[in-house]
């Protein structure tokens, strides 16, 4: 036979190979295989069907193969290999058997010793799969596996068929081509399996992953207070308060809480970064801002004590902005201090606003023992305080343009006589209806304090 025909049989065998690989992959994606790749044991139906569905692409292999001097170019021990390799002795032989009865049916020169070897090819991949314990081979050794056996396949015909100068002239030309398309048939198809078992895996560790975030996210808004009116007994002011995360969790809280009677503490804080570290970090400033917060500190101690607890230990150089007042119930009068963070809007009752005069504080976690100031503003009745976080001026629409203070105080101006539930409502409708369906690029804070008191 000339180079041309070897090629062009070559070039036969490997359409034939693409046409069972693909019909191999197609099984992996039905339930059986699932079973198989979550170590299931299957039962005795289960591998008598993979055998059937293996023998028939044995039979396909050998009707599509290429008829040689009464000897067919085949691809024919693919399919029970492949079945005893991911299914066990029993499949591998069935899917011999069908494959070897219907080779040895058509007859020919080499009917007897390639029908045979096709039951051999089922029991050898069965073999291996019970000496691997049902763990696939990888790509190298499936391919070694699957040459060696179609030399043993032509070794065999070399032995049993006769006249010998016939079937050498037969093996001498086809040879090469089965070994080379059988074996590269088998490597891309375990190449697909593990391909497969790596997709699963990674979705089995996506969900997993996605699982514990669901979790961590309900853990961390859990974390802050939600539930609304806060303070039903305290008519003289009204707080109102939105967290929603760029991710499942995020670094941004608020928090607030009665020091007495007489006295509420509030605070909202922007942790850097995102996600899990910057979640964790924000149930730790809370806990220790809560913990410090007294009656008897000012906003500028309490945040120097947080600070230094925060730098502490922090290796992993994350910090904290943070507001943090104290207002006096009875009078409005308001102590705070701002560690860094985006300076709150007063909201006077007759409409007019301005952001609150900077303090002396950087953000919490940089370095010990910082100095703090704290100043003082006083809330008359319907006067409030509108806090928020960068996410709010910092969000981005399509054209990856920022929010800006400036779309914050349009947003502000007008919602005169509103509650504090509806000012967070209106400021953050206007982030949303700015950023046109583009991604939430930060954390997003909103709290509001409206002294109600005449």
């Amino acid at each position: 036979m000339c180079i041309n025909n070897i090629l062009d049989l070559l070039i036969n065998l490997i359409k034939n190979m693409s046409v069972i690989i693909v019909i191999a992959y197609v099984f992996t994606r039905t339930k059986i295989y699932s079973d198989i790749l979550k170590k299931k044991t299957i039962d005795l139906k289960q591998k008598l069907l993979l055998g059937v569905v293996f023998g028939l692409v044995s039979m396909f292999g050998t009707l599509s193969g290429i008829n040689f001097n009464g000897a067919i170019a085949n691809i024919r021990d693919l399919g029970p290999a492949i079945a005893g390799l991911i299914g066990g002795p029993f499949a591998g032989i069935c899917a011999g058997i069908i494959g070897g009865i219907h080779r040895f049916a058509l007859g020919g020169l080499t009917a007897g010793p390639c029908s045979v070897s096709t039951v051999l090819a089922g029991l050898i991949g069965g073999l291996i799969f019970l000496r691997k314990k049902g763990e696939l081979p990888n790509v190298i050794t499936a391919v070694v596996f699957m040459a060696l056996f179609e030399a043993f396949h032509m070794a065999l015909n070399l032995l049993i068929v006769r006249p010998f100068d016939v079937i050498y002239e037969i093996i001498k030309n086809v040879s090469l081509p089965m070994i080379f398309t059988n074996a590269i048939g088998m490597g891309i198809f375990i190449f697909i399996i593990h391909n497969l078992v790596r997709e699963k895996e990674t979705q089995r560790q996506k969900e997993l992953i996605d699982g514990e975030l669901k979790i961590a996210r309900e853990i961390q808004m859990s974390i802050v207070p939600k539930i609304f009116p806060a303070f039903p007994a305290n008519d003289e002011f009204d707080i109102y308060a939105i967290l929603e995360p760029a991710k499942e969790v995020g670094g941004d809280l608020y928090d607030y809480f009665l020091l007495d009677e007489d006295h509420l503490c509030f605070t909202i804080g922007d942790v850097s970064g995102k996600g899990v570290p910057a979640s964790l970090f924000m149930a730790v400033t809370k806990t220790l801002i809560k913990a410090k917060a007294d009656i008897s500190l000012n906003p500028d101690e309490i945040l120097y004590a947080v600070n230094n607890d925060l730098y502490e230990d922090n290796d992993s150089g994350m910090f904290v902005t943070e507001f943090l007042g104290i207002m006096q119930i009875s009078t409005g009068e308001i102590v705070y201090c701002n560690g860094g963070h985006n300076r709150p809007y007063l909201l006077r009752n007759n409409g007019e606003f301005e952001m609150l005069p900077k303090t002396t504080g950087i953000a919490l976690g940089v370095a010990p023992d910082m100095p703090f100031m704290s100043e003082k503003i006083k809330l008359n009745h319907g006067d409030s305080l509108i806090m928020y976080t960068d996410g709010v001026t910092e969000a981005m629409n399509i054209n990856d343009e920022l929010f800006d203070e400036k779309r914050l105080e349009n947003s502000i101006d007008g919602v005169i006589g509103k509650n504090a539930k509806e000012v967070v409502g209106i400021v953050l409708n206007s982030v949303y209806d700015f950023a046109e369906g583009a991604n939430q690029s930060d954390d997003i804070t909103i709290v509001t304090l409206q002294f109600n008191k005449a």
